[in-house]
């Protein structure tokens, strides 16, 4: 199992998660269809469920907190990114023309966070470790495997990640229409031009989980009242889904081609 033992490089996207109407619903839609086992945590960290996989930190499902006369946020999975300063991250952002959605807010001794929107609207999570260094396993069946960014603009996306966080994006060998997200020397996500999205998609980030056979995934999520956005397909890094949960959570699931 690939474990992740040593903390996040600064930019590399370290932890996902949901927040939802139904917590409870959703924890167990993700135990039928990923395996996840999660508990909703004491109050004092606002009941957040942090799922695990054979007993290692996957995701975090939550339940959906909006102040008094202010409409719910969406149910969309955010993917995090790792940085060793969050204040610091946070200054750099607004500085760099992006949005502030959320604070620097203490997790507990877990770490620190907040939430921001790059300049083409795609909405992101930051994460500075504390005890919590956030997933503990990756690339493995039922465990994040890929982030990617969808944007209308993916000069403007090099330039914006590349001043907050050192990130790269460059074109993928082979292609002139995917990017690779590279930290160092590594490549630790992807991007992709809105236009290839269904008309009307605002820019975000997508998450995706390893499936060992992604056709029999979709028929479980289907039985469970997920829906399928788009059916299962082979494309050059494996076969793929992007699917809904009942939610209306989206994301993928990916079958990787061996390396």
């Amino acid at each position: 199992m690939p474990e992740v033992t040593t903390p996040y490089a600064t930019g590399t996207p370290c932890w996902v998660d949901l927040m939802v109407k139904d917590q409870q619903a959703t924890l167990d839609f993700y135990r039928d269809l990923l395996g996840w086992q999660g508990q909703p945590s004491p109050a004092e960290f606002g009941g957040y469920a942090v799922c695990e996989l054979n007993g290692k930190a996957v995701a975090g499902i939550g339940r959906t907190m909006a102040p008094e006369g202010m409409p719910e946020p969406p149910t969309v999975w955010t993917s995090y990114l790792a940085s060793t300063d969050a204040q610091a991250t946070q200054d750099a952002i607004v500085a760099a023309g992006g949005t502030l959605l959320a604070p620097v807010t203490d997790i507990g001794d877990m770490g620190r966070m907040l939430i921001a929107a790059d300049p083409q609207g795609a909405v992101f999570g930051v994460w500075q470790p504390g005890s919590f260094s956030g997933a503990q396993v990756v690339n493995e069946a039922g465990a994040l495997t890929w982030n990617e960014l969808h944007t209308s603009d993916v000069l403007a996306a090099t330039a914006f990640y590349g001043e907050v966080f050192g990130i790269e994006i460059r074109p993928l060998d082979g292609t002139d229409s995917y990017w690779e997200v590279r930290v160092g020397d590594r490549a630790v996500g992807g991007a992709t031009l809105l236009a290839n999205d269904p008309p009307g998609t605002p820019a975000h980030w997508l998450t995706y989980f390893a499936a060992d056979d992604v056709d029999s995934s979709v028929d479980a999520l289907v039985r469970q009242g997920g829906s399928v956005l788009v059916p299962p397909f082979d494309m050059m890094a494996g076969r793929m889904t992007v699917v809904a949960d009942p939610q209306g959570g989206v994301f993928a699931m990916i079958k990787p081609t061996p390396m």
